[in-house]
């Protein structure tokens, strides 16, 4: 964790750790720019946000807007459609139920329409800085298995194994170093594992095909 810590520095941060820095941690927004993240790339999640925000800050401003206008802001994140009306119905009960504040428990969080351990968990982690739960989306779960941190089959299993099997003092950085380490070395597919500062502790488990490092992408171009 410490060498990932160390690797990451100047790399591009995700699109929520952005909105985080530049809103000043404001709950609202880190829940909801999370719930439209999802299955949608990095680029397009932060212009969705930046835009919907733009229109509508708060969830009580938000809560008025038609459905049909919420899903013309945030195209084209995927399932623009379901995302758009699970956005207004969390900020409807957030006015009706929590009187406009991002509640701050587990419990809480998931009651709201769209939102699931993951998005719950990185709003406790980057809003109201817990120490105590870990953020696991589709990059987290892929290395752990990866790396043979744990062997699941769901990013729910992959929760709780992390639990087990890391340190707690790691717990609130394990998303921010995984995601931020799969979306620029440890891809999904062709991994550049010889850019990698923990490869020599990874089994690479799963991996069948490894994509060329910056390096001798950067020799062949210099050959032609």
């Amino acid at each position: 964790m410490r060498a990932l810590a160390r690797a990451i520095t100047g790399l591009e941060l995700p699109a929520i750790e952005k909105i985080s820095e530049a809103q000043a941690e404001d709950p609202f927004q880190i829940l909801i720019a999370t719930a439209l993240s999802a299955r949608t790339q990095d680029a397009t999640t932060h212009a969705a946000s930046t835009r919907l925000f733009k229109r509508a800050r708060t969830p009580r401003t938000l809560a008025t807007l038609p459905v049909k206008e919420i899903e013309r802001l945030i195209y084209p994140v995927s399932f623009y459609r379901n995302k758009a009306r699970n956005v207004k119905a969390c900020c409807e009960m957030l006015v009706s139920r929590f009187d406009g504040r991002v509640p701050r428990t587990m419990e809480e969080l998931v009651m709201l329409p769209g939102v699931g351990r993951k998005t719950a968990n990185l709003v406790l982690i980057l809003a109201f800085k817990s120490l105590h739960n870990i953020c696991v989306d589709t990059h987290v779960h892929r290395i752990s298995n990866r790396l043979g941190w744990v062997g699941t089959r769901q990013p729910d299993e992959t929760e709780e194994a992390l639990y087990k099997v890391t340190s707690p003092k790691w717990w609130p950085y394990i998303n921010l170093y995984l995601v931020t380490w799969g979306q620029n070395v440890c891809r999904p597919v062709y991994p550049r594992c010889g850019d990698c500062v923990i490869a020599g502790q990874c089994p690479r488990i799963g991996v069948r095909r490894q994509g060329a490092s910056v390096d001798r992408r950067r020799e062949g171009e210099g050959d032609r």
